[in-house]
């Protein structure tokens, strides 16, 4: 695992090298003494541009270290060149990494680029919607943010965390419009998540207070 890291880190490199060395060899020595030279090129240099280095960004996520995974994110000069999945988890990673520094446009900007190549994974489609309803609610966009958890709730959540915050937005948005019946549905499935953050578990509580007097 550790010596394919250090591949993926130096394929482009070994890939140029081979090449020149393919070149000189078919210059000296003729074509096939070099073929074997030219398969390697070319498999480094075309799995760089179209797979990418982001399996290298695993290990800086997991350690927290996101100036680490945002370096091996800006040395992808050629994003366009990514087959689409990684190029849509590419512009995910690059939402997610906003985020955390409160770039809240460039963070919807990359999020929406995401879904425009569709999520290889249903899940991260969910989690994209949520955090872009989510941003959508806190600029006043109510209509667009409320079809935007939706989309992410059918989508699906797997983080119950997640899913429990977005079952407590739908809740408040339908206590607003007086849907008291909806607001209840989705109090319940909020609750059903068993969720732990501090920040929900207060939200549930707060929401509890009340919701049993609505009518519905």
């Amino acid at each position: 695992m550790k010596f394919y890291n250090i591949f993926i880190k130096y394929r482009l490199p070994l890939g140029v090298v081979s090449l020149i060395g393919a070149i000189l060899v078919t210059i000296f020595s003729g074509f096939w003494p070099s073929l074997a030279l030219y398969i390697i090129a070319v498999l480094c240099i075309f799995t760089h541009f179209f797979i990418g280095p982001l399996r290298l960004i695993q290990e800086f996520l997991e350690e927290g270290d996101f100036d680490g995974a945002e370096k091996i994110l800006n040395g992808i000069k050629y994003p366009n060149l990514l087959y689409k999945p990684i190029q849509s988890v590419y512009y995910t990673l690059k939402g997610n990494i906003a985020m955390t520094k409160q770039d809240f446009d460039s963070a919807e900007k990359h999020m929406k680029k995401s879904l425009s190549l569709g999520s290889p994974m249903k899940e991260a489609e969910g989690a994209n919607k949520l955090q872009l309803g989510m941003m959508a609610m806190q600029k006043g966009n109510m209509k667009e943010g409320e079809s935007l958890i939706r989309q992410a709730l059918k989508a699906g959540i797997a983080d119950k965390e997640s899913a429990a915050l977005a079952n407590l937005q739908m809740c408040q948005i339908m206590m607003q419009k007086r849907a008291f019946r909806s607001a209840k549905d989705f109090f319940r499935r909020a609750k059903a998540q068993k969720a732990t953050t501090q920040q929900v578990v207060d939200q549930i509580m707060q929401i509890e207070k009340y919701i049993s007097r609505m009518p519905g």
